[in-house]
């Protein structure tokens, strides 16, 4: 580790103390016990580790992504498939040596890299959990996978340490982000982050055999009745960021029981709803798309299981 990384290091860990890691900047000092907005304390909290197959194609590859999903977010959709361990703050606690250890068991099942899921406010700790695993022989990417709503400070010091951003970039309208997140400025503050992302990797994605080493991908989930939202998203990307970056437009949505008797939230969304999102992404001249069939298989994970995606 060289002289700016360490220097890095210092600054985030030195943010637990004033916590101000993402956009909600709780300003709690952390590493005396006061918990913010997602509840988290100074350790590092998993819920599982697992080589995932359902990730986009040049993530997942054959072995699968080393996936990391961790407790707790920043965001607490309404509606999120992840909800049994984001919408809660409990998991294994380890400390970044412990972390650095899973990171090189995921290499060691042949997993294509690790990616941590909503890292956001425990960045500090996951970064030094990283560098302890590439000074132990770690060599395949780093993948951040985050909800978007990032301060692009926290994301400036990345740099360096970050292969692949998988960002969410779920909002391009304030009320639906105040409506299902409670998340003020998330379009700004996704916009000014992912910018940063690509200022950073470029907003190409390089892959080698088929398999991501380097790039962005921005994930949208399309919602029940709110094209609308998904069209001002794509519009934004367009406009500030690139029509040549990645993007995965995903179909998936399900409502989970705590929305299942919403009155915007409550069904899946319909093959034409998708498909102006799809249009419309390649009418503005996006050609580097993932997309998905739009189908009733329930796709949300069940973390109570040993297998959360065996469904």
């Amino acid at each position: 580790m060289d002289a700016r990384q360490e220097e890095k290091i210092a600054l985030l860990k030195d943010i637990l103390k004033d916590c101000v890691l993402c956009p909600r900047q709780c300003h709690i000092d952390r590493t005396r016990g006061e918990i913010g907005y997602c509840g988290l304390p100074a350790e590092i909290v998993m819920d599982c580790a697992l080589a995932h197959h359902g990730e986009e194609p040049p993530l997942s590859g054959t072995k699968g992504a080393g996936t990391i999903f961790l407790s707790s977010c920043n965001l607490f959709c309404i509606y999120c498939q992840n909800y049994q361990i984001s919408h809660c703050a409990e998991g294994k606690r380890l400390d970044p040596a412990q972390m650095a250890d899973v990171m090189l068991n995921l290499q060691e099942r042949q997993c294509h890299n690790i990616e941590p899921v909503t890292p956001t406010s425990q960045t500090p700790q996951m970064i030094e959990a990283l560098i302890l695993a590439r000074q132990k022989g770690l060599k395949i990417p780093f993948v951040y996978n985050c909800g978007g709503y990032e301060s692009p400070e926290i994301v400036r010091l990345l740099e360096g340490f970050v292969d692949i951003y998988l960002p969410d970039f779920k909002y391009g309208l304030e009320d639906d982000a105040m409506s299902f997140s409670c998340a003020p400025g998330y379009p700004r503050f996704a916009l000014d982050s992912i910018k940063e992302m690509v200022r950073q990797v470029g907003d190409e994605l390089v892959l080698e055999n088929g398999v991501a080493q380097k790039g962005v991908i921005i994930r949208h989930l399309v919602l029940p009745e709110r094209v609308e939202n998904s069209l001002a998203v794509l519009n934004l990307i367009k406009k500030e960021i690139s029509s040549s970056v990645f993007l995965s437009i995903m179909s998936q949505y399900t409502p989970t029981p705590k929305v299942r008797h919403h009155p915007i939230l409550g069904r899946r969304i319909t093959s034409r709803e998708y498909r102006r999102v799809v249009d419309h992404a390649l009418d503005l001249g996006f050609r580097n798309l993932f997309v998905q069939e739009v189908n009733d298989f329930d796709m949300t994970p069940d973390f109570d299981s040993d297998n959360p995606f065996s469904r």
